[in-house]
Parts: structure tokens; C-alpha cells; sequence
């Protein structure tokens, strides 16, 4: 699925640290307001999460709206219609962790290593929130970890939404996807949603103080039965997801096959 999108930086684009000023005023104030939310609803994880998903819904729009970004969602019921679901997406952009938190159905959190706690501020927001944490320092200490998430997942009913590329693509092009998601598919038994966000990186290039206002298409994928996937199997099932991705980019966004 194409979409009619820029293919550069047109004229018009905003070039200013204004923008980054201002967000940053909102995230404090917002901030202020969900980190002590987040302590008094400690007993209750299921709640911290939902407050989560609130704080998305409030903080992304007026984020990417100071940027001037416009999202449009192509079968955006296909996010709730899944629930709850594995949400995969493409990495290319500093909006997308913005669109991803206002996207993110209610009861959906992230998940990352358990060392991200140790990062000032951001890592205890995000532990604070209720979302996942893996332990990959062995093999037996990740399999604890990944039952311990499954546990949690199916105790209250959770979706889970990453970006399985690891890091942000440097070109706007689908990177190869690293494995993970796979076997916390296998371990939770969730389908896997795609979720494909088109030139976001025009828009909101990463680390960079421009924006380029506009629609920002982004397509929900129809998902992917996970139910007979196996461990031995992980690059076979993470190429079906990349070649999912792959059919649905506009040719400049297009990665080389993993294989090749």
C-alpha cells in the first residue's frame, strides 16, 4: 500500500529548536502530574498501564501536533479489532514513539531489557508505568524472564507494542528484524499485528531539529496467526513479518532481504 507522501524536505520545512523547547515544557508539566499518578497507583499494575495509555493519548497528539504531523490511520480498527495483539512497527522517526503512545490501544504497554531502569528518569518512568521488562543475561534467567511476561500478559490482558528493529533505520529503509518478538510471541501466543508508518523520517527525521508538517499514512496490517510458530523456527517466522512490511513500503522505504 502506497501513499502520496513527500519524498524530501519541501520548502515550508520547520527548522527551529522552538519546537523541541516547547515539548519539553509540555512533558514536564505532564510529567509532573503522571509520575506521582503512577506511585499511588502502585499495588495495581493493571492501572498504572491504563494510566499509561492515557498519558499517551494526551502527551503524543501535542507532540506531533506541534510538528505539524497529521497522522492518517488506514484501518485503524484493525488495533482494537485485534486486541489484544503483539504491535510491531517500523523505526525510522522521533515521531514514532510520539504516535506509537497515543496509537496504543487501552491496556497495551511496551517492553524492554530489565537494564533500562537504570537509565535517569526515563527508566523509572517506564518501570513505574507497569511495562514488561526481559532479563537476556542467560539463557535460564531469559526463560524465567519470558514466563514471568507471559504470566503477566495473560493475568491482565495485556497487548504489547514494539518496534523489532531494535534501533532507528538511518535511511527511512526497513532494517532486518531481530528475533525477540518472536519468541515473546511464542511465549504469550499473541498474533503479531504490523503496524507501518510511511516516510515518517521525512517528516520528523531522527535527532535532527526539523519537521516537516503533513499527513503521515500509516497502514494497520491484518494479523498474523502466531499459534503454530516454534522457537527453531524464529528467522523463518521474523522474515514472513519483514516481507508483511516490505509488500506495504513505498519503494524509497523498501530494506534488503535479511538472507541476502
Amino acid at each position: 500500500m502506497e501513499h502520496e507522501t513527500p519524498q524530501g524536505p519541501p520548502r515550508g520545512a520547520t527548522k527551529t529548536a522552538a519546537l523541541y523547547v516547547v515539548a519539553m515544557l509540555v512533558l514536564v508539566v505532564a510529567s509532573a502530574i503522571y509520575v506521582p499518578a503512577c506511585i499511588l497507583l502502585l499495588p495495581s499494575r493493571s492501572l498504572r498501564i491504563r494510566a499509561g495509555n492515557v498519558y499517551g493519548k494526551i502527551v503524543g497528539p501535542l507532540i506531533f501536533g506541534l510538528a505539524g504531523i497529521r497522522p492518517v490511520i488506514h484501518n485503524k480498527e484493525g488495533l482494537s479489532g485485534s486486541f489484544p495483539a503483539l504491535y510491531v512497527c517500523n523505526h525510522t522517526s522521533t515521531a514514532d514513539m510520539w504516535l506509537g503512545m497515543w496509537m496504543c490501544p487501552y491496556r497495551g504497554c511496551g517492553v524492554a531489557k530489565k537494564e533500562i531502569v537504570f537509565l535517569p528518569f526515563f527508566g523509572q518512568a517506564f518501570w513505574l508505568s507497569g511495562h514488561l521488562l526481559l532479563d537476556r543475561g542467560n539463557r535460564a534467567r531469559a526463560m524465567a524472564s519470558m514466563a514471568n511476561v507471559r504470566g503477566v500478559v495473560h493475568k491482565h490482558g495485556l497487548g504489547i507494542w514494539m518496534w523489532p528493529e531494535g534501533t532507528r533505520s538511518r535511511d527511512g529503509r526497513l532494517r532486518p528484524l531481530k528475533k525477540g518478538f518472536i519468541h515473546l510471541a511464542i511465549a504469550t501466543g499473541l498474533p503479531v499485528v504490523p503496524v507501518v508508518f510511511h516516510n515518517a523520517d521525512i517528516h520528523w527525521p531522527s535527532k535532527k531539529f526539523r519537521t516537516v508538517p503533513g499527513d503521515l499514512h500509516i497502514d494497520i496490517l491484518p494479523p498474523i496467526d502466531t499459534s503454530e510458530w516454534v522457537s527453531e523456527r524464529a528467522g523463518e517466522h521474523a522474515h514472513t513479518v519483514w516481507e508483511a512490511f516490505q509488500n506495504a513500503l513505498g519503494p524509497r522505504q523498501k530494506g534488503q532481504a535479511p538472507d541476502a
